[in-house]
């Protein structure tokens, strides 16, 4: 049996995501902690799913993987590897039991494996482990935190080769994993849509080694798992100048299935929450950039998909009370181009995750700091709380996503 043929995964066809014979469009949301709710609030998950599943929402992009000591800063904690080659059980079992009510609601999962970024432990935590660093330097909101210093940390995964093996360690111990509840191999469950290199996978090293490591994992993960796709994670052409991606070249490798790329109007600084005018360059750059990453996408023959975006709450404020006006308005806009793009002959958009489903966690406080205990929502640890998160409260935003769902379903005809 060819990999295109085995029943219920997703596969690519003509530059394009297939089920069996039908197309596979989708909505999509990043709903990274979803892990953590399946092993410690088995309830909540179960509210969470019901409400996605409401809104039309097949694809989750989440997390099975986190790494270091549980009494580390500046990441979601309980962590899955809590020392190099120690994993818990419990959160494992707790990615078992997602997958499975995922199946039940036909959703599938988009699984990350790393993080550029510190707040699942990720590449930094691994560069800790091998050098036996002291601490890590990280950027804010720690004190005395610098982006550019903190990547650089980072990168320097790339170069260990120590790291390497204990992430490929980690890569066997979750690709390689049975289901507890079906008994199911993750290799033969089709739930997985995918397997994702790392989140947002950045390069300051100085031979540039992102596009080799980029192939030389993926063709690893192809080793362990012939039946399912593998992404990059990748943000795609970030407009820093010291980002050191190339969304072509990070895309070559034959063993990456389809491409992905990031958009953060405010993060980039296209976007001020207290400047009105502001707004529509704003989405005149986004929409520029979706529109020049799909292009690429088109010319490789691959799939693409906007996996992150997202916008505050109106005037920034981190409250779930706030209004949502303007992010209202700007997910529209961004769906809108989505279902445009996708519903041309051949085209390689097939969907978007957005960032991120918070439902019905709120924080401690308004633009809190989280910590161990707190509600896991949209916002990871490293990010002040409220920020980007879309509660279970925001119906206005829940027509919208409904809406651009149905669009993208009905795109999905059978061949």
């Amino acid at each position: 049996m060819t990999f295109a043929q085995k029943t219920d995964f997703v596969h690519v066809k003509n530059g394009q995501f297939f089920i069996n014979q039908q197309a596979y469009h989708y909505m999509g949301t990043n709903f990274w902690y979803g892990m953590n709710l399946g092993a410690y609030k088995k309830d909540r998950l179960i509210r969470e799913l019901d409400r996605l599943q409401e809104l039309g929402i097949t694809n989750l992009r989440i997390l099975g993987t986190s790494e270091g000591p549980d009494t580390a800063p500046w990441r979601v904690t309980p962590t899955v590897q809590t020392a190099p080659g120690v994993f818990n059980e419990e959160l494992l079992e707790g990615l078992d039991y997602l997958l499975v009510e995922m199946a039940k609601r036909e959703m599938k999962a988009v699984v990350v494996l790393n993080n550029f970024w510190p707040w699942s432990g990720g590449m930094a935590q691994y560069v800790q482990w091998v050098k036996k660093d002291k601490s890590i330097p990280y950027p804010p909101p720690a004190e005395g935190g610098d982006w550019g210093v903190f990547a650089k940390y980072s990168s320097q995964f790339y170069e260990l080769e120590e790291a390497q093996k204990l992430y490929q360690e980690s890569i066997k111990k979750v690709v390689l994993r049975t289901n507890s509840i079906t008994g199911k191999a993750y290799t033969e469950d089709a739930t997985i849509m995918s397997w994702q290199l790392a989140n947002e996978p950045e390069d300051q090293t100085a031979d540039k080694l992102l596009s080799s490591w980029i192939n030389t994992t993926a063709k690893f993960i192809k080793s362990l798992d012939a039946n399912h796709l593998v992404s990059t994670g990748s943000e795609g052409y970030t407009p820093s100048s010291w980002a050191g991606t190339d969304f072509e070249k990070d895309h070559e490798s034959d063993a990456i299935d389809y491409m992905t790329y990031h958009i953060w109007v405010q993060n980039w600084g296209w976007y001020d929450p207290f400047k009105k005018k502001s707004y529509k360059k704003a989405v005149k750059n986004a929409l520029a950039y979706m529109q020049k990453h799909n292009a690429i996408a088109k010319k490789m023959g691959k799939p693409v998909v906007l996996e992150e975006f997202g916008i505050s709450r109106d005037l920034d404020d981190h409250s779930d009370a706030s209004s949502v006006k303007m992010r209202d308005k700007y997910y529209a806009a961004i769906f809108k181009e989505v279902a445009r793009s996708a519903s041309e002959e051949g085209a390689p958009m097939m969907g978007c995750n957005f960032w991120a489903w918070g439902g019905e966690g709120r924080p401690s406080a308004p633009k809190s700091i989280w910590k161990h205990g707190d509600d896991l929502i949209g916002d990871p640890p490293h990010e002040h709380q409220g920020w980007y998160s879309v509660y279970d409260t925001d119906k206005s935003t829940h027509k919208i996503i409904k809406k651009y769902a149905q669009k993208l379903k009905s795109l999905n005809v059978t061949l």
